[in-house]
């Protein structure tokens, strides 16, 4: 993706690449409960959940926020090793798309819970190879399952959404195996903690964390 004057602007402001465009935040959508999902777990632990929803910085300050994670990682997934990089991954030919790695305590949290707050908060699942302006294969909408478990409840739960059409439109969001999860650069970890004040994160990431805290209470935690 070329970059706009405001954009070059904006990278010259904040001393680093940016990543996504500035955008508003798409409402949250109230959604049921997922009907086939993992029981708690009886004793602590640790799984992660691999997801993309557009650009990583609005994704992972949602999860940064949720009960039961304890990190979240922005990252690549899809691609290969040799394509892992944000250069690459921005012109929208790598394969992959941006992602986020939840590391979660299952007996705080099931995946179907994860899955809640990403199709209601963290992003909108009807959009294709977008997210508002931001727009190719990299910001697709997807969930890379890392257990058979995971995929079923993927699955369910999408056809559980659709068919009780809470969306005006079908969900897109590709059910991959997950083959690789690659770490993105240092300056994109933790972004919207970093930087509370930039437009694109106040404008399009703070939002949908407001959104967690009135939908799930039960789920928010501040930082």
């Amino acid at each position: 993706m070329f970059l706009s004057l405001s954009r070059i602007l904006a990278v010259a402001l904040i001393g680093t690449t940016l990543a996504c465009s500035t955008a508003t935040a798409s409402p949250a959508v109230v959604i049921p409960d997922p009907v086939v999902d993992a029981p708690l777990a009886k004793a602590q632990g640790k799984q992660t959940a691999v997801l993309a929803g557009g650009c990583f910085w609005g994704v992972e300050a949602v999860f940064e926020h949720v009960k039961g994670v304890s990190r979240v990682t922005s990252g690549y997934s899809g691609g290969s090793a040799r394509t892992a990089n944000y250069d690459l991954v921005s012109g929208g030919k790598s394969g992959h798309a941006e992602s986020v790695r939840i590391t979660y305590d299952p007996s705080r949290i099931s995946f179907g819970q994860i899955l809640q707050v990403f199709f209601s908060v963290a992003h909108n699942p009807t959009e294709l190879n977008r997210q508002g302006p931001d727009t190719g294969t990299h910001y697709r909408s997807a969930i890379f399952y890392a257990s058979e478990e995971q995929h079923r409840i993927a699955r369910a739960y999408t056809e559980q959404l659709n068919k009780a059409g809470v969306f005006e439109r079908p969900i897109v969001t590709q059910i991959a195996a997950l083959n690789s999860f690659y770490e993105a650069e240092a300056y994109h970890q933790d972004y919207a903690e970093l930087h509370p004040d930039h437009p694109y994160i106040v404008n399009h990431d703070l939002p949908k964390v407001a959104n967690l805290r009135k939908l799930f209470p039960a789920l928010y935690m501040s930082k």
